[in-house]
């Protein structure tokens, strides 16, 4: 009786071990299910909690050197810092956009937390682009087919990370003289993807679009007002439009220079207005994009695939010129933006991350060098101070420095620096 009792009493601890593996088992794959993310560009785009950022790692005069992927790393745990939890990159014929997927996957597997998405970008060009011949924009580039089929291959690789796939950057606007395309190339692309999602061959999730100036989406001069426009508009998930009024400042000054009525203001105070009045043109834009957009009978979401304010400019934007650039406009501006978008439910793409010296090699203090919030050397300009005193990038480095702030935080010294709008009566300012 004491053998029977003692095997009917291990048979019952057994089954209640069993038991126990079982729910915990359960328990196990439930938590997992819970914290395993599973996002699409739907949930992610127009949402406050995933801002975005257009992203560059190329730290040096030349892109023929690539970023690490340590400093692909070291520049993504920045990013997820400061809060930003979607990147845009714009090309996936050089080696960065591959190796940054491969990055943040190895990101994600050290860390359960790390949360990070990418809008792929496929670079389309005309044919003869960035040659000794001439660009013949009614035909496009043989490279094209290839850019495209790469830039597929890495969103099925990597569907967890890639949410969309933007087809050409700013391809269709006439003053990318050196390689723009006609509408019926971007159209043909995007169709291309949708046929492939549509046949399984791509994430039915999958956000499809192009990246372009506002005027190349029909939100300026009428002649953009094409039937291949039109059918483009149709076929993309949504509209990514470029807005720039910081270029705007020096062609179509109107906005930016200061009225007679603000005359007796002060000086700081003359430039926020004239910041606000940025924002504006900015709004504007975006409201003419959806217009148009409109007007052709359509409803679908219209996202900011770039805007932002360099800090350095020897040329139109600078002293001599429209007097546009400095910190403290980037910091009002991005400031600006970002509330105005998140509240509006609106991604901005906001350009850039991190200045980028190759994009204007031969003249160092060119303004496309100087659109980034971090310096080369990681220091944190104006719009991210905050950030830095909220100890956001504590054990984090950029090129072995540890993260401060330009103008050593110093805001008066940085005040000092800023330009005043020229009068709407100056010359100051040439067409």
């Amino acid at each position: 009786m004491i053998k029977s009792g003692l095997k009917i009493l291990s048979f019952l601890i057994f089954l209640g071990l069993v038991q126990s593996c079982q729910e915990a088992s359960k328990e196990t794959n439930n938590t997992q299910g819970t914290n395993a993310k599973s996002v699409t560009a739907k949930d992610i785009l127009g949402n406050p909690d995933y801002v975005a950022i257009s992203y560059g790692g190329y730290r040096d005069s030349t892109r023929n050197i690539q970023p690490t992927m340590d400093q692909l790393k070291e520049d993504m745990r920045l990013l997820h810092a400061m809060g930003i939890r979607i990147v845009r990159t714009y090309n996936v014929k050089l080696q960065q956009a591959p190796n940054l997927l491969k990055a943040i996957t190895e990101l994600k597997a050290e860390d359960p937390n790390f949360e990070m998405y990418v809008m792929l970008g496929a670079w389309i060009d005309c044919k003869n682009a960035w040659t000794d011949m001439e660009p013949d924009h009614t035909q496009e580039s043989e490279e094209n087919a290839g850019e495209i089929a790469r830039a597929a291959a890495l969103a099925n690789q990597y569907p967890d990370i890639v949410k969309v796939v933007a087809v050409g950057n700013e391809a269709m606007v006439r003053w990318a003289e050196t390689y723009y395309v006609q509408p019926e190339v971007i159209l043909k692309w995007v169709t291309h993807l949708q046929d492939m999602k549509k046949a399984g061959e791509l994430p039915q999730d999958l956000w499809i679009t192009s990246s372009d100036d506002f005027s190349s989406w029909g939100g300026g001069d009428e002649s953009y007002h094409t039937e291949d426009l039109e059918n483009l508009i149709k076929a993309v998930d949504y509209i990514s439009m470029h807005t720039y009024p910081y270029h705007n400042s020096h062609y179509n000054p109107q906005f930016w220079l200061l009225p007679k009525d603000e005359e007796q203001l002060s000086d700081i105070e003359k430039i926020d207005a004239a910041m606000l009045r940025a924002r504006e043109f900015a709004q504007k834009q975006y409201d003419d994009v959806t217009a148009y957009m409109k007007s052709l009978g359509v409803d679908k979401p219209v996202h900011i695939g770039e805007t932002g304010w360099a800090t350095v400019s020897n040329g139109h934007y600078g002293a001599e010129g429209s007097r546009a650039t400095d910190e403290y406009k980037q910091g009002s501006y991005h400031k600006l933006m970002r509330e105005w978008t998140q509240e509006a439910g609106i991604s901005c793409f906001y350009f850039e991350a991190f200045n980028e010296p190759w994009k204007d090699a031969g003249n160092e203090l060119g303004s496309e060098n100087h659109f980034g919030l971090f310096t080369v050397d990681g220091k944190a300009k104006y719009p991210i101070w905050d950030l830095v005193d909220q100890g956001a990038f504590e054990g984090l480095s950029r090129a072995g420095n540890a993260i401060t702030k330009t103008y050593d935080g110093n805001l008066d010294s940085l005040k000092n620096e800023a330009l005043v709008p020229p009068s709407e009566y100056s010359t100051a300012v040439s067409q």
